[in-house]
């Protein structure tokens, strides 16, 4: 059952990421290339009419988390306190910039949300990549210090950042050099799956603009992929290990690397839901491949007092998981039909919808 539930919510996150990620990466391309005001009102509605249904799926995974692993969310959920606080705060932002926007027409009222919403999600973006970061760096479980914890061993607490900026030394913050590699390639990814939702769902005047930023992105990726393995040999010698011991685990990898060979050819499709779907294997194979990399540990630790988390040290007991198993089902089938009807409502190019007045 704990492998059961592992899979579940690996695949909630996935999608969470692949969905509410467009909107990131919409808010992204927002910030930086909408000029006219047609475009910033159109690009913004391809994100307005569809955040609030995509976030479902981040509430959700919270809510199995609870359900099937509560040690881990407990210790997650303390341990990140501040910055997932400071998500909280971008998350609002970046919703009411997008609903507030269009309440009045006064350009400066525009442009003060407009900003809300392009920074809020270029941040979100980068905090979600450094909490990828963390967990698979590790942190300091049970908060040792010379060799003796100072509280419960499945517990830990994080500062933001410490004076060392290292993710080499025994007490880590949130944010250092390896964190923030894992959130600028985030906020890239997020870049190129935004921009190819824009040009899938828009007619906007920047979308040809918008290949070629693209691919200069993607260039920019395929860079830092290269150097992020590398330094993650750094933070973790182990870390490939489980792609030797099992080679089937290899299929992770190659979505990840498929969809960035893909999408330098994007000039040359003819369909935009092609490179769409190319980004879509970005975030597929690259979450996959860090979970894979871990598996079954979920939460490693960075001191040799406490063991590291894992599926199951920290789960819920059996009757707790057939519960949830029970109650997921019916989540399940209400979320399905809510994602179905409001995709179809939804289809096609959307410039011409209404939103926001």
């Amino acid at each position: 059952m704990e492998i059961f539930w592992f899979i579940i919510i690996s695949v909630v996150l996935t999608v969470f990421f692949i969905l509410d990620g467009y909107d990131f990466g919409v808010g992204i391309i927002h910030l930086f290339l909408a000029k006219k005001e047609k475009d910033k009102e159109v690009i913004a509605k391809s994100a307005g009419l569809f955040w609030d249904s995509n976030e479902v799926w981040l509430v959700t995974a919270g809510g199995l988390l609870f359900m099937a692993f509560p040690t881990f969310y407990a210790s997650v959920f303390s341990g990140f306190y501040l910055p997932l606080i400071i998500v909280l705060w971008l998350i609002i932002f970046r919703a009411i910039g997008l609903e507030f926007r269009s309440k009045f027409n006064f350009q400066m009222w525009r442009d003060l949300w407009d900003k809300a919403f392009g920074v809020s999600s270029l941040l979100l973006a980068l905090f979600f990549g450094i909490a990828l970061g963390n967990i698979v760096r590790g942190v300091n479980l049970g908060g040792v210090e010379n060799g003796v914890s100072t509280y419960e061993g499945h517990y830990f607490f994080l500062p933001l950042w410490n004076s060392s900026f290292s993710p080499l030394t025994d007490h880590p913050g949130v944010i250092d050099w390896f964190t923030i590699v894992i959130g600028i390639i985030t906020v890239v990814t997020l870049a190129i799956h935004g921009a190819n939702w824009i040009v899938l769902k828009t007619n906007s005047s920047i979308n040809n603009q918008l290949k070629k930023v693209i691919f200069k992105l993607n260039i920019t990726l395929a860079i830092l992929t290269a150097f992020s393995l590398g330094i993650w040999q750094i933070v973790n010698p182990n870390s490939l290990d489980n792609f030797v011991d099992k080679p089937y685990l290899i299929i992770f990898p190659i979505i990840y690397f498929s969809g960035l060979i893909g999408l330098f050819f994007i000039e040359k499709f003819k369909k935009d839901i092609h490179p769409f779907m190319l980004s879509t294997l970005l975030i597929l194979g690259g979450i996959t491949s860090s979970l894979a990399s871990m598996f079954p540990v979920i939460l490693p630790s960075t001191n040799t007092i406490n063991e590291s988390l894992t599926i199951y040290n920290t789960s819920a007991t059996e009757y707790g998981l057939s519960v949830a198993l029970n109650w997921g089902i019916i989540g399940f089938i209400l979320l399905f039909v809510y994602m179905i009807i409001q995709k179809r409502l939804m289809g096609g190019k959307i410039d011409k919808m209404d939103y926001g007045h």
